[in-house]
């Protein structure tokens, strides 16, 4: 849970105020998606189900709706990774773009830095002064990197590094079912 509360007080922190021309800029378009998925399973209620009526083990319902409960925090969990990822490689975009932008450069030179940055746009650090293009990486394939399997796999590691028990922890497949059958 404090993981995901960090992460949905990062996204929220990642409010870009570009200029009416900039509005519609790749990277800011990302970031505003990013903010409105992010708020939207802040948002979305936990789906209780109602108490089955033929069931005479309390003990077994109990155990189905921690289950469940399991599985919505994973899922919540899942997806505000993936927004997290997508809305800083937005954040990176934005950086390279406001440090091209105040280099100095001739205006020519900065509409193809510009370019090159929208389409050939890796940052190192989130800071001005460490960014450094690099023109193997788009954005879109920073944006594509951010694979379901990836985030699943970086959770199992991270958590079975801290000592966490794993083996109530939903599979990918499930997440994603969930994560269907339960729109935002």
């Amino acid at each position: 849970m404090t993981e995901f509360q960090s992460i949905q007080h990062r996204i929220a922190e990642y409010s870009p105020d570009p200029s009416p021309d900039e509005y519609f800029e790749e990277g800011y378009e990302v970031l505003r998606q990013c903010r409105a998925e992010a708020q939207a399973v802040l948002i979305a209620p936990y789906p209780v189900e109602p108490p089955e009526a033929t069931s005479s083990n309390s003990g077994d319902s109990e155990k189905r709706q921690l289950q469940r409960i399991i599985v919505d925090s994973s899922a919540r969990r899942f997806q505000s990774k993936k927004i997290y990822l997508r809305a800083v490689a937005g954040v990176r975009w934005s950086n390279a773009r406001n440090f091209i932008l105040q280099s100095g450069k001739p205006l020519q030179q900065q509409a193809v830095l510009l370019q090159q940055a929208s389409a050939n746009l890796h940052a190192v650090g989130m800071n001005p002064p460490s960014l450094q293009i690099v023109t193997d990486n788009s954005l879109l394939k920073e944006l594509a990197a951010v694979t379901d399997t990836r985030i699943y796999n970086d959770f199992r590691q991270t958590d079975s590094e801290a000592g966490y028990w794993l083996q109530d922890d939903p599979s990918l497949a499930t997440i994603l079912d969930w994560i269907r059958s339960h729109p935002a």
